[in-house]
């Protein structure tokens, strides 16, 4: 009964959703996100797989986070068919990117039984991987019905979903019951799912795979061209890009040999951050617009990265990293990868979605700056090379420190190969 009232509602709010997220995507793209969100595939009666690994990462940041783990379980079973799910336009481009040599790509379906069922029978998954917190009730319910063992890795509750599940504690256990392992990425969070209902001997503390993040390939060529010192502000949201262009128009009166990288999370703002930058009489470049024969990049400069999949290796060439997402209330985003290239972070007063970020600020490896304090915070930082130097090698040791959940979260995966028909 709880299933059928989930259901009903969650097709109330599709039928009025539908139309605009279907016009929210690229008219190019429309067709295979309906398609594959109603579980259609091409030729399913030719293509069905025989079994496959089905792995569920709703957008960008699981994407990257699980790259690792796909391309390790695709080493672990080469003949292994390995399919990825995402969520979002962001999250299913760079799956596409980064992980099409070892995994199919596809859009999750609508979470109705039917459409569960029509894709569950052409993956034919010999187990289901889901990340993070990306509970789907009917997909779990449709998977266990099938016997497919069901694995939460990297798993993590917020506070705020803590709150809101406990409200639905009833429904919670029901759908936790079918799960067969949590891979848990702290204490916290394994207590957490625990008093929702989750079996205590199903849950394991594996870490943070965030945490063995490797960004790959080299810097982009037109980084090259740089000339000056350089903050990048990484996957922001309005309206943090005034927060900071703001706060850089005043720096490069004192330091104007700097150049601002700004990076928005979503694609669909990147001509409204460029209306806001032009707004302001700074001088800007898109990203875009940047080509191999262009002269050197000099400051001051606003360069709006409107390139999907460049950020993690452009951290690898600022003096300053600074965290989007964490000057509104959203929780903020990764500061791993600035982390990873030594670099000194700046984060606004919203990192939930990050808890290990207070080990940061202990330990002298990342700044907590708000609105009024960012101009201040920055200029203090380009002021002194060492204090950058400190910060960036404290958060690269902090990083070290804590790698090797991927290789955890493997080794509880293989005790489901044997299932595998390979």
């Amino acid at each position: 009964m709880l299933y059928f009232f989930y259901t009903f509602l969650y097709i109330l709010a599709l039928a009025f959703f539908l139309p605009i997220e279907y016009m929210k995507r690229p008219s190019y793209n429309r067709k295979l996100w309906l398609k594959e969100k109603l579980g259609f595939f091409t030729n399913p009666s030719k293509d069905r797989y025989k079994s496959s690994i089905w792995i569920h990462a709703v957008s960008v940041g699981e994407v990257i986070s699980t790259s690792n783990l796909v391309t390790q379980l695709k080493k672990l079973n080469p003949e292994s068919q390995i399919v990825l799910s995402t969520v979002t336009d962001t999250g299913f481009k760079i799956a596409q990117e980064r992980l099409s040599r070892f995994a199919k790509i596809i859009y999750a379906p609508f979470d109705i039984p039917f459409f569960i069922k029509k894709t569950l029978n052409y993956l034919n998954p010999s187990l289901l991987i889901i990340v993070e917190t990306e509970i789907w009730p009917n997909l779990i319910n449709e998977a266990k019905k099938k016997g497919i063992p069901i694995l939460l890795i990297n798993g993590r509750i917020s506070e705020k979903s803590y709150k809101g599940y406990k409200n639905l504690k009833f429904f919670m256990k029901k759908i936790l019951d079918n799960f067969d392992e949590f891979c848990m990425q702290n204490n916290l969070y394994a207590e957490r799912i625990e008093s929702l209902g989750a079996n205590s001997l199903k849950v394991t503390v594996t870490g943070n795979i965030k945490f063995d993040i490797s960004p790959s390939g080299e810097p982009p060529f037109w980084t090259k061209l740089i000339r000056g010192l350089v903050i990048v502000a990484g996957s922001t949201h309005d309206p943090e890009e005034k927060i900071i262009l703001e706060a850089y128009k005043k720096l490069i009166t004192d330091f104007p040999k700097l150049i601002l990288i700004l990076a928005p999370r979503h694609p669909n703002r990147f001509q409204e951050v460029e209306t806001l930058v032009r707004g302001m009489s700074l001088k800007y470049i898109r990203r875009s617009d940047i080509g191999r024969d262009n002269p050197p990049l000099t400051a001051p400069l606003v360069i709006i990265l409107d390139v999907i999949g460049e950020l993690a290796t452009t951290y690898s060439i600022c003096d300053i990293a600074i965290i989007g997402g964490s000057f509104i209330s959203h929780g903020g985003h990764n500061p791993l990868e600035p982390a990873y290239w030594k670099r000194a972070i700046i984060c606004g007063h919203s990192m939930e979605n990050f808890p290990f970020i207070e080990e940061f600020y202990k330990n002298n490896a990342a700044i907590k700056s708000d609105e009024i304090n960012l101009y201040y915070d920055i200029h203090k930082l380009l002021n002194s090379e060492e204090k950058r130097s400190t910060m960036g090698m404290n958060a690269f040791k902090i990083y070290q420190k804590n790698i090797g959940a991927t290789e955890k979260t493997l080794n509880i995966i293989k005790k489901y190969f044997s299932s595998y028909p390979y």
